[in-house]
């Protein structure tokens, strides 16, 4: 684990140029414990977008905690949505205005799959799967070590830099330093759940947006190695779901097997058409429309630090697709996966049948050029390319008499385009310079997330401004799934992080 964020081993001469850091790092080490008492309460109330009762709690709590610190606060709203908590805070003299994103909702839990309470914090004194304990949350003046770990959803993914700012904001106020932008905040409440209204919300409230100059995206996770990484855009996604058929009930295995077709292995062969054992994507055209990277961004993504053999070794992989390519040379291109498979039962509930029918969901990542509706269409093509009549809807009779192999597709309906700010943008490139050297130049540069994001999409593509990914939390931290977590060493340096960009030249 020392390798982990290894930025903040690194001794503080080698921040001489960047002030607030020395005194953040005193505040950190004298006020972590308040730190997080307050984040125990904005971690206890759930936080799925489905839950407007407790969404709405959330948004009241942080319209509370930035309201106390002298930022004017409001909540966007629209009928049966998350609301915006929006804020801002005025500067006397700013010429620039940078925009705060992040999101306090969560992906829905499976409490049977969680070793504690996910919305009832803990804290450990190790990753849980390495043997870490359980240990109490300390008081003040407590001594508190960069390893630990609090247990509880979304303590990573995605209310971790909200603390950090809420920590900078306090931090930068002792030391008696001031912002040197105009700041606003929009704290989204449903980006879990695809970001449905944030259009509609940035597009009924344009006089609150239109003097932004930079969004700083607070969304995602550290380099791999631990180093400090930023983003400038996010892939696109959409996904379809692919249903076949064989007789119109459940048949004996015993009375009709070798005879019936099994909708199981006639799906499994469409699949494997699609993709080869390496990875590549079979379906004809699927590449034409990838956009070509920039020299810079190509410059960058060759600086990356080599990561696969730690990657293997940690998620216990011998092989992975691309015979041989870095993980980051892989998500410049549009990727099709199975998400998932059904067809009759396994385990203790498997049946000596022959299901009726079998079902795939398809997810594709897509990257700046591909167009959702489009991509589907080429699937569609492969499908029909190889003997399958598709339908939209469940077969009649007549259907079924009339073709050997039909199979139903669904086609999702909110794909997105990928998004992404240049990073020679005259507005980034100073943000980019003051992150190098606050990072003593040990930061990972990307052009894209991997992840898909509606934000991205509609600032970039739809508000025509620029933004950047800014990371902050432990690349192991379980989002999405049981037992999210956030290493404490990746708090502190988010607080670092934020006083830095307030107070940044």
């Amino acid at each position: 684990m020392k390798k982990i964020l290894f930025l903040l081993y690194l001794p503080l001469s080698l921040y001489g140029q960047i002030p607030p850091v020395e005194a953040i790092r005193q505040w950190v080490k004298d006020n972590g414990a308040h730190i997080l008492q307050e984040f125990i309460p904005l971690l206890k109330i759930p936080n799925h977008a489905s839950d407007l009762p407790n969404i709405k709690k959330n948004a009241d709590l942080l319209q509370q905690l930035f309201t106390s610190r002298g930022f004017k606060m409001q909540l966007l709203e629209r009928l049966d949505a998350p609301p915006i908590v929006y804020g801002e805070y005025k500067v006397p003299g700013a010429t620039r205005t940078w925009c705060f994103y992040v999101h306090y909702d969560g992906q829905p839990v499976d409490v049977s799959r969680w070793q504690h309470d996910p919305f009832e914090p803990v804290l450990y004194d190790g990753p849980m799967d390495k043997g870490g304990k359980q240990i109490p949350f300390p008081q003040a003046g407590e001594a508190i070590e960069d390893e630990w770990r609090i247990y509880a959803r979304s303590s990573s993914d995605d209310k971790a830099p909200i603390m950090a700012l809420i920590g900078a904001v306090d931090a930068l106020k002792q030391a008696g330093l001031s912002y040197t932008s105009n700041i606003k905040l929009f704290f989204d409440g449903e980006e879990e759940s695809g970001s449905p209204n944030v259009q509609a919300y940035l597009q009924n409230h344009p006089h609150l947006f239109e003097d932004i100059d930079v969004w700083l995206i607070c969304d995602g996770s550290v380099f791999q190695t631990g180093a400090p990484q930023f983003k400038f855009g996010g892939r696109g996604i959409t996904s379809m779901e692919l249903t076949v058929y064989g007789a119109t009930r459940p048949l004996h295995s015993g009375h009709y097997g070798n005879w019936a077709p099994v909708p199981g292995q006639m799906l499994a062969r469409l699949l494997t058409s699609m993709k080869d054992e390496n990875g590549k994507v079979l379906i004809e055209g699927f590449y034409d429309s990838v956009e070509p990277i920039s020299a810079i961004e190509r410059d960058q993504i060759n600086k990356v630090p080599p990561v696969e053999a730690q990657l293997k070794k940690e998620l216990g992989l011998v092989v992975t697709e691309g015979e041989g390519q870095r993980l980051n040379q892989r998500l410049l291109l549009p990727s099709l996966t199975v998400r998932g498979l059904s067809s009759g039962n396994v385990g203790a509930k498997s049946r000596n049948i022959i299901p009726n029918t079998a079902t795939a969901t398809l997810g594709m990542r897509l990257v700046k050029g591909n167009d959702p509706e489009k991509m589907l269409d080429l699937v569609e093509a492969h499908i029909k390319k190889e003997g399958w009549h598709i339908v939209y809807e469940e077969p009649d009779m007549v259907i079924r008499l009339q073709h050997p192999k039909i199979v139903k597709v669904t086609r999702s309906a909110t794909g997105l385009k990928a998004a992404k700010t240049s990073m020679d943008h005259n507005k980034v490139k100073p943000i980019i310079e003051t992150m190098r050297e606050f990072t003593n130049d040990k930061m990972v540069l990307l052009p894209s997330s991997g992840a898909s994001n509606r934000v991205y999409y509609v600032i970039f593509e739809v508000l025509k401004k620029p933004g950047i990914g800014v990371n902050i939390v432990n690349h192991d931290n379980n989002q999405h799934a049981a037992n999210e977590n956030l290493r404490l060493g990746n708090l502190w340096y988010g607080v670092e992080l934020m006083a830095v960009l307030l107070t940044m030249d």
